[in-house]
């Protein structure tokens, strides 16, 4: 995804230097209810962290807190540093966004969010599974979903360069303001329009790299088989039928990607896609928006919409952001006040605005706002973005393993090497040995 500069950030350059920073203590301020202090995640699109601070400051004025804002990059994991630091010192900010599997790392450092949770639900709806899966650990929740960095990364197609070749109409599939009529929307009708515009000479831009991107692709693709590599309940599952049907499918889907897919990071798919070489790419819609900058010729040609459906259902991939309060806050009491106003259905419509629909709130009842619907060119191509009409599952990969393997799952990008490995023309069972020996190696750990 591709990350841009804004012009409120605090860069912190090392895990050292983070340590000295965040030990330091906040001084409380002259008003009634004190100080709080948040490390947001600091956002790529140009002005999106502005407003977060209109949102704060507005609930700072109001209740009389002195806040401090923080908007940390994720360049260079800046941000993990930081938070990596902050757990080590027991001191830092009250309130900090944690990425995807950090809730489950630090979760006994984090002050439980139960009650803010039940009144959250209350008024947006309920969340995805996958914000259960990972910011609740032992059926207590430890963070509240945020909504800015918060993406799905479904597929973005080239409407011309689909219909032409693939005989696709991915607007009729997926029409703007109308449930989805995508039930031949199938692996195999993707598998078939990936070769149809290889021999036209616009592959589909997925990357088998080792970098996140990559990653949730592969993740969806074994989940719609129904493979996973180790089941909710710890077992291992690498040597199922499951997932030797997901690795059978992804070797036929190689041979029409681009030929060095398999070195591909996170910037690859953006840079396809706005070149004008690609009919087909799995990433938010950052990849769009450069487009629109870059390339608008191209960017009237895209549409976002949801991913094919497999033996075992249709998954798309999810990479929630989390707000979670430290355990040694010093104003608890004002940081869940503050997240509560952050996730007020109004606070989230200004933020989904502001980063022109690339924010996404976890919560049932907030995906329709008009910013997806009304959103150009071409008018309504990121209608499906938040996926709407409950058509597919959000999901990470790796789940549904418990956590702490699945984060190594993830992180060590086990499902994409199996597919490398496999194309490199290592048998299939060879893979699968290297893998399951993997993945026992990090339940020893």
């Amino acid at each position: 995804m591709a990350k841009g500069r804004v012009s409120r950030r605090r860069f912190l350059g090392t895990s050292a230097a983070s340590a000295a920073l965040v030990s330091m203590p906040f001084v409380r301020g002259a008003h009634a209810a004190g100080s709080v202090s948040v490390g947001f995640w600091d956002h790529w699109v140009p002005g999106a962290n502005k407003a977060t601070e209109e949102i704060c400051r507005a609930w700072a004025e109001k209740e009389k807190v002195d806040i401090k804002m923080d908007f940390i990059t994720s360049q260079g994991n800046k941000n993990l540093l930081t938070i990596a630091a902050e757990a080590q010192a027991k001191s830092g900010h009250d309130v900090f966004a944690f990425p995807t599997w950090y809730v489950h790392e630090h979760a006994n450092q984090l002050e439980p969010v139960d009650d803010l949770m039940t009144e959250l639900i209350k008024q947006n709806g309920n969340v995805n599974g996958t914000v259960d899966y990972l910011a609740k650990v032992k059926g207590r929740w430890l963070a509240v979903p945020a909504t800015p960095g918060s993406q799905i990364k479904g597929p973005c197609s080239r409407i011309d360069l689909m219909k032409q070749h693939a005989g696709i109409d991915v607007q009729a599939m997926y029409p703007a303001g109308e449930a989805p009529k995508a039930d031949n929307w199938t692996m195999d009708t993707f598998l078939k329009a990936a070769e149809a515009c290889h021999k036209a000479g616009f592959p589909f831009g997925i990357g088998l790299g080792q970098t996140t991107d990559s990653v949730d692709t592969a993740g969806a693709i074994f989940q719609s088989f129904g493979a996973a590599l180790v089941d909710k309940d710890g077992k291992i599952t690498v040597k199922s039928d499951a997932v030797r049907q997901a690795m059978e499918w992804y070797a036929k889907l190689a041979r029409f990607l681009p030929p060095d897919a398999p070195a591909w990071d996170d910037a690859s798919n953006n840079k396809w896609l706005v070149s004008g070489r690609g009919a087909l790419i799995c990433n938010p819609p950052s990849s769009w928006a450069v487009a629109k900058r870059d390339a608008p010729d191209i960017a009237k040609q895209c549409w976002t919409h949801g991913m094919p459906a497999g033996p075992h259902g249709r998954f798309s991939p999810y990479l929630p952001y989390l707000w979670g309060i430290w355990s040694f806050s010093r104003n608890k009491p004002a940081a869940k006040s503050l997240l509560m106003a952050l996730s007020h259905a109004d606070a989230i419509g200004k933020m989904v605005e502001v980063s022109v629909g690339y924010d996404l709130p976890a919560y049932e009842k907030l995906t329709t706002l008009k910013t997806w619907a009304e959103m150009e060119p071409p008018r309504g191509t990121l209608y499906h973005y938040p996926n709407p009409h409950n058509h597919q599952t959000l999901s990470i990969a790796a789940a549904p393993a418990p956590p702490n393997i699945a984060n190594q799952i993830y992180n060590q990008a086990i499902m994409t090497k199996m597919v490398a490995r496999h194309l490199g023309g290592e048998r299939m069972d060879a893979t699968l040995a290297w893998a399951e020996s993997e993945v026992e190696g990090f339940m020893r750990g």
